[in-house]
């Protein structure tokens, strides 16, 4: 078992460019940053900042422009585009603000989907997928599809998903950003109660001041950068 102390996100001189020549716009500006196992980190700032675009490079969902990032010790960037998508369906779990569930499954298919791309027999993924959608409160929507459930109960089905597959670190886009404030107040609980009881690394871009004031760190963003 690794050390709680172990660093598992690491970015050293990250830039995104976005077009060429004369168009060029930096989106990420040198950045560098490092996030330890099991902390729970948010990245906050205005809108157009950079924290998605940090995310998606930092997780290996977008390219970068120069710089490395590793996660677990892994150059992500170094690896081929198949070997990048197996390390996010093994190692990673995603939450969007959009939720992303897909709307012809419901709620346990939804949430078996990374065990099965992962390889895990179908039983399995069943019964893993039911057992954490009981421990989030959803035992009884098991079977509901998306339309059928409110936007909390469809964020608490994304962050099932996220953590079926017991990911190293969980990256969180805006995960109340369509919630009301009960909805709200329930999912940061869980973001923090899920991150304290198993000790994933979480890293959660917001403009929830409630969800920043529950994380363990605050990082500030401002023009593709962080502030000192």
């Amino acid at each position: 078992m690794a050390a709680p102390s172990e660093t598992v996100v690491e970015g050293r001189e990250v830039w995104k460019v976005y077009g060429s020549g004369e168009t060029e716009v930096p989106a990420l500006r040198g950045v560098n940053l490092s996030i330890r196992r099991g902390e729970m980190v948010a990245i906050t700032g205005p809108s157009g900042c950079g924290k998605t675009t940090l995310l998606n490079c930092f997780s290996g969902l977008d390219e970068i422009t120069r710089g490395t990032v590793t996660l677990e010790g892994v150059d992500v960037h170094a690896m081929t585009d198949n070997l990048r998508s197996e390390y996010r369906a093994r190692r990673s779990g995603f939450v969007f603000q959009s939720y992303n569930l897909l709307p012809i499954l419901n709620a346990v298919e939804n949430v078996e989907m990374p065990l099965l791309v992962a390889g895990v027999a179908p039983k399995e993924a069943r019964r893993r997928s039911r057992a954490i959608l009981d421990e989030l409160g959803l035992g009884d929507r098991v079977d509901h599809r998306p339309s059928e459930l409110s936007g909390g109960q469809q964020q608490r089905v994304s962050l099932a998903r996220a953590l079926v597959a017991q990911p190293a670190i969980v990256w969180a886009d805006e995960p109340t950003g369509n919630l009301d404030d009960e909805g709200s107040r329930l999912v940061t609980g869980l973001l923090r109660s899920l991150n304290e009881r198993y000790r994933q690394t979480f890293v959660v871009v917001t403009h929830d001041a409630e969800v920043a004031g529950r994380c363990d760190r605050v990082l500030r963003m401002s023009d593709g950068q962080f502030l000192a």
